[in-house]
């Protein structure tokens, strides 16, 4: 329950309570992000404090690991920070942006662990074991199925959603906006051939013409999100086959885009990103709940 809490804690803040503006200009808005993160894992630490340890030594089991929860939060946001300036918002340098992001991530991760290994004595030999046993058992108590259930929810949506993002780059406009090429045949009819019908002096003029269309970004987010709980529920029950549906329908309500090679090869990285991280996260929760 520990490890979840604090896991959890953490995603909250992190993804649910951060505006897009704050992770732009994460600087800026710094002291904000810290505040999300004190009140949440203090909460999630009262709540620690008083189920697990009945309100005893406040200061080893709950002033002690929020100082230090904090504290390393700032130095690891303040690390990122200062490596994401050497780094410029190009489409060559998504991928270290998603390397500093997981990177970020794993090391906030670390310092969760680290805290119960300091301050609530569970060795890491102790959460091996506890993961081990419970593999394929369906011996997970109801209130660490709830956590890990809202884990992998914000883990499919917020945290893949991000991934996803920095996997495929930012799309130029003209390829977001692309719908699909109209053609306009003007039949043009010379002078002479009005009053003589028969004649074959006549042509054809061919224009070819973009349409575009102003995309809803929210609209993408949400059957991102949707695709992605799909998926893992399709892979808890073992409907693999089924993916595949999901798939041909994305295609089916892009089909006029999939014209435009670019575009195409864009769709095809996101989806296949999007489905790999629903599978793995299929997997998972397979493997602990099934």
């Amino acid at each position: 329950m520990i490890v979840l809490l604090l896991f959890l804690a953490h995603l909250i803040a992190d993804f649910w309570l951060q505006t897009d503006q704050m992770v732009k200009d994460k600087l800026k808005y710094l002291k904000k992000h810290l505040l999300h993160h004190l009140l949440v894992s203090g909460i999630a630490l009262a709540i620690i404090w008083a189920y697990q340890f009945e309100f005893k030594h406040i200061i080893h089991y709950f002033i002690l690991p929020l100082s230090f929860i904090i504290i390393t939060h700032l130095l690891i946001d303040l690390l990122k920070i200062k490596l994401i300036d050497f780094v410029k918002s190009t489409r060559a340098d998504n991928m270290k942006q998603l390397v500093f992001f997981l990177a970020d991530q794993a090391l906030h991760a670390a310092i969760i662990l680290l805290s119960c290994i300091l301050f609530f004595q569970i060795s890491f030999a102790d959460m091996t074991a506890s993961l081990i046993e419970l593999s394929g058992t369906s011996s997970l108590h109801p209130v660490n199925t709830v956590l890990f259930i809202i884990i992998i929810y914000i883990l499919a949506t917020s945290v893949s959603g991000h991934i996803v993002k920095y996997i495929v780059g930012s799309l130029p406009s003209e390829f977001a906006n692309f719908e699909g090429e109209l053609t306009l045949r003007n039949r043009m009819i010379d002078v002479q051939e009005r009053n003589q019908p028969n004649t074959e002096n006549s042509f054809t003029g061919e224009y070819h013409y973009f349409t575009y269309s102003s995309p809803s970004r929210s609209r993408g987010k949400l059957i991102g999100y949707i695709e992605r709980l799909l998926v893992i529920l399709l892979t808890v029950i073992g409907a693999y086959p089924s993916i595949a549906f999901i798939i041909a329908a994305k295609s089916i309500a892009r089909f006029k885009q999939l014209d435009d090679r670019n575009w195409a090869e864009y769709f095809l990285l996101g989806t296949l990103s999007s489905i790999f991280l629903g599978l793995v996260l299929g997997l998972i929760v397979q493997g602990i709940l099934m």
